[in-house]
């Protein structure tokens, strides 16, 4: 073992049975439907605890608030599906970070610190962050010593070395990522393009390894369907099942320890080696989550 793995271990929650939550912007597209489903079939190795709707901008939503109810009730859709509509879910922040000093009140961002404030530094709480990050910097904001207490594994920006980091969670909130970058939590980053743009899958697959009959694998099948074009050739990347895969099977994911680097206004990443490390990880094995995924949806 290194001297950064015994700093920043390369598996949050490592040792334990995790606790874990998962922010997500449920409805911006098609990836954290199965991102959701995946985590809350597998609770012989994690502690699934809440599901947070995440704020979002972009031609499926009219404001931050309007994606977050529309990914409010997409989780609700998908709790009915897991047979599971009693599994807490709060609806996150109406708008996002305004800036890096005031927290945007809501009831995920308060049940966050709830959750995070049980836990403790050697039994951290697990944050699972695959969209825009508001709601977790502001639990941050509202009780900053949570940071003692939870991990936070955030779906955003591209590969370290990536010639750009123009990617849609990190580029539309921020100011929050740069919150919760500054913030000392430890983070682990799972980056975009160059990484879990590895996820890629087809109708064809679907439809050969999950059983249609059932209802949740019929909804994400569709889903699925329903997002991409007939009359081509096509495949789409399931971006934020990697972030949960960290958590769920994390001998397939490969990662760095490196300094935290500091988030520039535009979004890019500043190397700074005087800050505490996080880990950024450089491959994921598509193949084992993707066969790990399918064996679990195919559970009733």
């Amino acid at each position: 073992m290194s001297d950064n793995d015994r700093i920043l271990p390369a598996q949050p929650g490592s040792g334990t049975m995790p606790r874990v939550v998962l922010d997500t912007d449920t409805y911006n597209e098609i990836d954290d439907q199965y991102a959701v489903a995946y985590l809350l079939r597998a609770t012989e190795v994690v502690r699934p605890e809440a599901v947070y709707a995440a704020p979002f901008h972009n031609q499926r939503s009219s404001s931050p608030g309007d994606g977050m109810e529309k990914s409010y009730g997409e989780i609700q859709e998908l709790l009915q599906r897991l047979g599971q509509r009693e599994f807490p879910s709060f609806r996150g922040s109406e708008r996002l970070l305004p800036d890096g000093a005031t927290p945007v009140k809501s009831d995920a961002a308060a049940d966050l610190v709830k959750r995070a404030m049980s836990a403790t530094h050697s039994d951290r709480l697990n944050v699972i962050a695959i969209g825009a990050i508001t709601n977790v910097a502001s639990a941050i904001l509202l009780e900053p010593a949570i940071t003692e207490r939870i991990n936070v594994i955030w779906m955003g920006g591209h590969g370290y070395r990536f010639p750009h980091n123009r990617e849609f969670n990190l580029m539309g909130d921020v100011t929050a990522v740069r919150v919760v970058f500054d913030s000392g939590a430890p983070l682990y980053v799972m980056p975009g393009l160059g990484v879990s743009s590895h996820m890629i899958t087809t109708r064809e697959e679907l439809a050969r390894y999950l059983d249609l009959d059932d209802p949740l694998s019929r909804f994400l099948y569709d889903r699925f369907d329903e997002y991409g074009p007939k009359d081509r050739v096509w495949s789409k990347v399931i971006w934020d099942v990697a972030a949960v895969a960290w958590l769920v099977l994390p001998q397939a994911v490969h990662s760095i320890a490196i300094p935290t680097p500091r988030v520039a206004e535009d979004g890019s990443y500043i190397e700074d080696f005087r800050r505490p490390l996080c880990r950024f990880s450089h491959w994921v094995d598509r193949d084992a989550i993707f066969a790990d995924i399918f064996g679990r949806l195919a559970k009733a």
